[in-house]
């Protein structure tokens, strides 16, 4: 699903999105502890039971409740405004308008004030962006020009073409040419390619009718995602284009708040929920069952937590096509006692909280239990994380890690460690 940086972190850039691809040699990451927190009655005031949102349509996986937290959650906004304040660092851009888009995502998603996801969410900012409103991506105006001529090569367009059609005056007054050289910023990057679209004579042809930039903000979220969640919950603000909501502080905190947190899912600890940030929901959960297969069949598999192929980002299954972890499932069909048919019926089930429930995950882990030591039930996903900005290999494993150290470094902050 959403495996991306930002500012130094993975990103779908303009048409050279990130790609992943599994590691070679996948690592199980050991399950950590949580540390012990120390009676939050002697550091807030007596909180009340959070208040959960109502149950949500079973179609739609975006608006569950979320689970709650270990530390006490507090209902009255004026105390979890105080709570994020203590927890917000500093002299951060634009701190003041951070603390109420924070406040305000939370209020609307219903998402229980509790210091656990807020610093979920701080943490995940602060990995993306720094806490910039609008973070500047190294060397982009680069990776524009090369991303235009890959696509004039593609569809045959005369390079004089692309150079005169670049100098034409954009509705910024500027021409198409100098906004290139200028880019900073994706926020700037999706306004210009939304110009191109609509104004150049060749932009529909080499951008396909679509703006490529598929995710953006300081939170880094996908236009795909913000999408879905809009027809599941209302969003509180107005708008004029859901596009750049995505790209506004206020939409990004929103829709980042929402796939973070705004989801069933009972790990053991907050890690893997940043690993399921990058990797998609349920990554860290379908990664485990990945190895329980690995481990039954004997088939070397990719623990990538995507168990089924799909077609896009919309997580539509590639019709025809059978999975490697489809294939060793098949394979285990007479000790599992499911026919192929039963097995992919649940294996459609695996983007929702539903398929822990289902009679092949149950039956696979009982199979897998049965060695003596219960196998994991989460495991960060082994994934490459593949973008013409990195210099060196990164991977979900390297951003969740990164991203849990900030947690742990904003829980102290609040003097919850």
């Amino acid at each position: 699903m959403y495996r991306y940086l930002s500012a130094g972190l993975l990103l779908a850039l303009a048409g050279c999105a990130s790609s992943v691809a599994p590691l070679p040699a996948p690592v199980v990451s050991p399950a950590v502890r949580p540390a012990p927190m120390p009676d939050p009655q002697t550091l807030l005031p007596a909180p009340q039971p959070a208040a959960l949102p109502p149950a949500a349509p079973a179609s739609v996986p975006v608006s569950k409740p979320v689970p709650a937290p270990l530390l006490p959650a507090y209902n009255n906004e004026q105390e979890g405004a105080a709570l994020l304040e203590r927890l917000l660092p500093r002299g951060i851009p634009a701190r003041r308008e951070w603390h109420g888009d924070i406040m305000s995502a939370f209020s609307h998603l219903k998402i229980p004030y509790a210091p656990q996801y807020f610093c979920a969410v701080l943490a995940v900012a602060e990995q993306e962006s720094g806490f910039n409103p609008d973070p500047v991506v190294p060397n982009l105006s680069k990776i524009v020009w090369g991303q235009i001529e890959e696509r004039r090569q593609k569809y045959f367009i005369p390079s004089l073409v692309v150079d005169a059609a670049m100098l034409k005056k954009s509705p910024n007054g500027q021409s198409y040419k100098e906004r290139v050289n200028a880019l900073r910023t994706k926020k700037q990057m999706n306004a210009l390619y939304e110009d191109m679209i609509r104004e150049l004579p060749f932009g529909q042809t080499i951008f396909e009718h679509k703006n490529p930039i598929r995710d953006g903000g300081p939170m880094q979220v996908s236009v795909a995602f913000a999408e879905t969640q809009v027809r599941a919950w209302p969003y509180p603000y107005s708008y004029s284009s859901l596009r750049d909501e995505v790209f506004s502080l206020r939409g990004s905190v929103y829709f980042g708040s929402a796939i973070l947190l705004q989801y069933p899912i009972s790990y053991p600890d907050m890690v893997y929920r940043f690993a399921d940030y990058n990797a998609g929901r349920y990554a860290s959960r379908n990664a485990a069952f990945q190895l329980a297969v690995q481990h039954l069949s004997g088939q070397k598999l990719a623990l990538d937590g995507d168990i089924m192929l799909y077609s896009d980002k919309m997580n539509r299954v590639l019709s025809g096509a059978t999975s490697d972890t489809q294939r060793a499932l098949n394979g285990l069909a007479g000790r599992l006692r499911m026919s192929p048919d039963e097995m992919a019926r649940d294996l459609r089930q695996e983007k929702l909280s539903g398929f822990s429930q289902t009679e092949l995950y149950k039956r696979v882990f009982a199979l897998a239990d049965q060695s003596g030591k219960a196998a994991p039930r989460q495991i960060i996903p082994q994934i490459v994380l593949v973008s013409p900005k990195f210099t060196h290999q990164l991977t979900t494993e390297w951003f969740a890690r990164r991203v849990d150290g900030r947690y742990q470094s904003c829980m102290a902050r609040g003097g919850f460690h």
